[in-house]
């Protein structure tokens, strides 16, 4: 049970202190809005409080049912993906990435597609547990539908969580052992792909141009560049809570949403920026034990899944925020400001919980608790009965 409660506690840690964060790095953004300082902390609270309750549940499910739910999460995921692309969808700098489901009430759901993705993954690997040393196997239905997936996001030019979902593709089918004369040629299209989605497009060429030449263009590199000023201004201890002088700067629009890390590091130093670094790692620790332990293929598989987008999520953000990436508008898990990142995080939490509850020595312990726990029960009843 030590993975189960690892994940619980690095995911709560990393929640409380992302919070703390969105209300230390959202007061200037609140300021030049002209809002309630806390406006955008009570909103997340909001979103927390339900991601909570999410997971709660996920994590009571038993993974047979989570595996039956798989085709219908993928169904789901495909037809709000092009409701999306539909009148429905609403453009956000630059991406329509959002679905609108009344005034003032729209969510991404990009971001539920990452789990919907996952869960539907460990449910295909299930029934090709037996076959899986065929190449065809590996590649059919995975590629065709979970690309389908892929090219429905990137079709709303939200490169950055596209290139998410690729890597939850690439991780899952290299964990549960593609060869690497299946992976080589795959990988090499994404690569191809992937360069002409940014040669294709203005903007992202630009991001390129400014992440190899800052000085190319001072106004488009104010946030790469505030970023590494808040890291270096940090020192070993930070600034102190509230004290960042960049998020009224270059980093004032997204110093509480994708470069939330640099106001960690300047505030809280170094030790800050390790601590998340480090609840990072423990929870991908956790997450892998949970997979390696486990003895059903759709275990093996979503764990892995989830625990592979958390982190490769937390490590392009912060490899942005280092500016070892060029921008790419990823959120960094259970800490950047987001309702609909964070439901799908939390809810991804509760089915990793879930599965760490059935592994092998999860199921025994569990089942030891509950036959030491009856003995107690009769003899508080036979005592009752002899009052």
């Amino acid at each position: 049970m030590a993975p189960y409660y690892f994940i619980a506690a690095s995911v709560s840690i990393l929640v409380g202190l992302g919070t703390l964060m969105v209300l230390s790095a959202s007061s200037a953004y609140a300021l030049h809005n002209q809002v309630d300082p806390y406006y955008y902390v009570t909103r997340q609270l909001v979103f927390v409080v339900a991601g909570i309750v999410f997971a709660v549940i996920f994590s009571r499910i038993k993974p047979d049912l989570l595996r039956k739910l798989g085709w219908p999460a993928w169904a789901l995921a495909v037809v709000l993906l092009i409701l999306v692309l539909s009148p429905l969808g609403q453009h956000s700098r630059g991406n329509q990435n959002w679905l609108a489901l009344g005034p003032g009430v729209q969510f991404q759901p990009s971001e539920f597609a990452k789990l919907a993705l996952v869960v539907w993954c460990g449910a295909v690997f299930h029934l090709k547990r037996g076959r899986l040393h065929e190449p065809a196997q590996l590649a059919i239905p995975l590629i065709p539908l979970g690309g389908l997936i892929l090219a429905l996001v990137l079709a709303g030019k939200d490169l950055g969580t596209g290139l998410i979902i690729g890597l939850i593709l690439v991780l899952v089918m290299w964990f549960i052992g593609t060869p690497l004369r299946v992976m080589i040629p795959l990988g090499t299209a994404a690569a191809v792909l992937v360069g002409l989605l940014v040669y294709g497009s203005g903007n992202r060429m630009s991001r390129i141009s400014i992440f190899l030449d800052p000085q190319s263009n001072t106004d488009l590199s104010s946030q790469p560049m505030s970023a590494l000023y808040a890291l270096a201004s940090g020192g070993w201890w930070g600034l102190g809570l509230g004290a960042s002088r960049q998020k009224y700067g270059g980093l004032k629009d997204n110093a509480h949403t994708d470069f939330i890390f640099a106001v960690i590091g300047e505030e809280l130093g170094l030790f800050g920026a390790l601590l998340v670094i480090g609840l990072f790692a423990l929870l991908g620790w956790a997450g892998l034990a949970v997979a390696m332990r486990s003895d059903k293929m759709f275990n093996k598989v979503v764990a892995s899944g989830v625990t592979g987008w958390f982190l490769s999520q937390a490590v392009i953000n912060i490899f942005v925020v280092m500016h070892l990436l060029p921008v790419l508008g990823v959120p960094l898990p259970f800490i950047s400001y987001g309702g609909s990142a964070m439901l799908a995080c939390l809810m991804g939490t509760g089915v990793l919980l879930a599965l760490a509850r059935d592994t092998p020595d999860a199921r025994a312990y569990l089942a030891s608790r509950k036959k030491k726990s009856r003995p107690r029960m009769t003899s508080v009843m036979a005592a009752t009965k002899e009052d």
